[in-house]
């Protein structure tokens, strides 16, 4: 009895412990995931398990959206998740999002995790048209989306069509222009076919770099009415509020969060963000070598099919030339036997000719010795007789037409034979031809500059010392320079594009955006990263001095 109760003491107070829970979901930009959370948990918990689920670690960027009657809020880490304004029907859903932008992706973006979240981000704001982005930008930027989905551009395997259910472009665009799906694709081809040898994440961040330039990048948008406030009293003061007041404190928190993002940039980097750093130069330089050791595989292997298929004609070549040769042997051989066989038969009429002439001539003989004594037996023999050496004539005539004819032959003959032994010497000289080497070529063995690298099963070793890394960041810098390079070539190109789709484009159909847009391209007006680039190497008076400028 005290042992039962004992039990049911303990089975309680094990009850009595266990938290209780409730179910989360969270929705990344191509994913969802479930969490069970405790009651007690703050903000910062639920946020901390998701990024260490996707193990992110650039955290700063990113937080957990939710909406509330219309109106987007982000989830506060040091407040209760459930004492937020969400939803109490379970799962209670969030979504994480970059909350905060990179002013240069390519320099503040670290992990590939990071950089594949902003891409997404970045290209369904793009399509959605919560950022105005012009036309041929936009070409130029699904060209690359399809460069990190499809790989390298193949004739035989991308055929026309394949973009088909691809949403690649804003419907604004689609819809500005007199032009159909089959003419976009095609310039977005003709684009996606210049990207060839870029990995996924090469081709990610340089969609980043195109698209941080956009003037709505990064940018939110809210109704409001202004006042501003400056520092300095003999200003007038400016400022403003929205109607609502959790957009204010929206907005509240979106200044406070970008001002110290803002001078994040402008500290050293932590000794967490430094071994980021290292770790993704290091893996940049491991994946570049690989990327150097895929391109001379694929070279050797490509130039190995090519001498296979050189062997393979030439062999086919050599082939056809026996058999060519072969016949031309059989004809040979057939021809001489015909003429062999003609030869002897005109030899033969010749010698038969040759004795009826003769005894054409001994009856001619016997014919005048005969006595005739009457004249018309006189008459009649030589009426013969002139017959007889008509015959005669004609025979001898004939005679050397044959022996002339049988020469004729014998020297065809001759020549037929000196055919045959031209052929078997062009058989015999193919026939003994030497041999082509193997077809696997030796790898060519690695530059004394690059670091070696032993491949032991799936595994890969590799070592980095400091002259590789100053080697690394010296073609880093001369990236650069041929990125700048580039992107003069990629403006041109851009323009070039412009022109050509603008005589298509629906004057009738420009919206607001377009307009503005058009308006400040023809002012030749700078962009708005490079203002922003420009503004970081300034000093705090001459920035407000820039604004007040402008």
């Amino acid at each position: 009895m005290a042992g039962a109760i004992a039990s049911r003491m303990s089975f309680s107070s094990l009850k009595r412990k266990q938290p209780k829970t409730f179910t989360v979901r969270i929705v990344t930009m191509d994913a969802e995931m479930e969490f069970n959370c405790e009651m007690k948990w703050k903000g910062k918990d639920l946020f901390d398990l998701v990024c260490r689920t996707l193990g992110l670690r650039e955290t700063w960027f990113f937080g957990l959206q939710y909406t509330i009657k219309d109106t987007v809020a982000w989830l506060k880490m040091d407040k209760k998740v459930l004492d937020h304004d969400v939803s109490k029907e379970e799962p209670v859903t969030f979504h994480f999002l970059a909350k905060f932008y990179p002013e240069n992706a390519e320099e503040e973006l670290v992990q590939e995790i990071t950089q594949h979240l902003f891409f997404l981000q970045v290209k369904k704001q793009i399509l959605d048209e919560k950022i105005y982005c012009p036309p041929e930008a936009s070409v130029l930027l699904a060209s690359y989306a399809v460069q990190a989905k499809y790989g390298d551009y193949d004739p035989s395997v991308h055929k026309r069509g394949f973009l088909a259910q691809e949403e690649l472009l804003p419907k604004r665009v689609i819809n500005l222009y007199q032009m159909t799906p089959e003419m976009w694709e095609e310039r977005i081809t003709a684009w996606y076919a210049e990207h060839r040898g870029r990995a996924r994440d090469e081709a990610e961040m340089e969609y980043l770099k195109i698209a941080q330039d956009l003037e709505m990048y990064g940018v939110n948008y809210f109704a409001i009415r202004f006042t501003i406030k400056p520092l300095d009293k003999k200003i007038d003061v400016f400022k403003f509020n929205s109607s609502k007041l959790r957009v204010n404190k929206l907005i509240l928190q979106l200044c406070i969060g970008n001002h110290d993002l803002f001078m994040r940039r402008r500290k050293a980097d932590s000794l967490e963000v430094q071994q980021m750093k290292a770790q993704a130069r290091e893996e940049k330089a491991r994946k570049q070598m690989e990327r150097q050791r895929l391109a001379r595989e694929k070279q050797m292997r490509e130039e190995a099919e090519r001498t296979r298929d050189e062997l393979e004609r030439r062999l086919l070549q050599m082939k056809e030339e026996a058999t060519m040769a072969n016949e031309a042997l059989m004809r040979s051989e057939e021809t001489a036997d015909l003429l062999a066989e003609k030869a002897q038969i005109t030899e033969e009429e010749a010698k038969l000719l040759a004795q009826k002439a003769a005894e054409a001539e001994q009856e001619m003989q016997r014919i005048k010795a005969t006595a005739i004594r009457t004249e018309e037996e006189k008459r009649l023999m030589e009426q013969k007789v002139l017959e007889a050496e008509v015959l005669a004539l004609k025979m001898a005539e004939e005679s050397e037409r044959r022996a002339k004819e049988a020469d004729q032959l014998k020297q065809d003959l001759q020549e037929a034979r000196e055919a045959e032994r031209r052929a078997k010497q062009k058989l015999l000289e193919i026939a003994t031809k030497p041999t082509y080497p193997p077809m696997n070529p030796i790898p060519a063995p690695l530059p004394p500059d690059i670091p070696s690298f032993n491949l032991i099963g799936d595994s890969l070793s590799f070592d980095f010392k400091d002259t590789d890394m100053k080697r690394l960041s010296m073609e880093i810098e001369k990236e650069k320079v041929e990125y700048m390079e580039k992107s003069k070539h990629l403006q041109e190109q851009l323009n070039e594009l412009k022109t050509e789709i603008e005589a298509l484009k629906l004057k009738e159909r420009e919206t607001a955006l377009d307009i503005l847009h058009n308006e400040n391209s023809d002012r030749g007006g700078s962009s708005k990263h490079n203002t922003i680039k420009k503004l970081t190497l300034q000093s705090t008076k001459s920035r407000v001095a820039f604004f007040e400028e402008l």
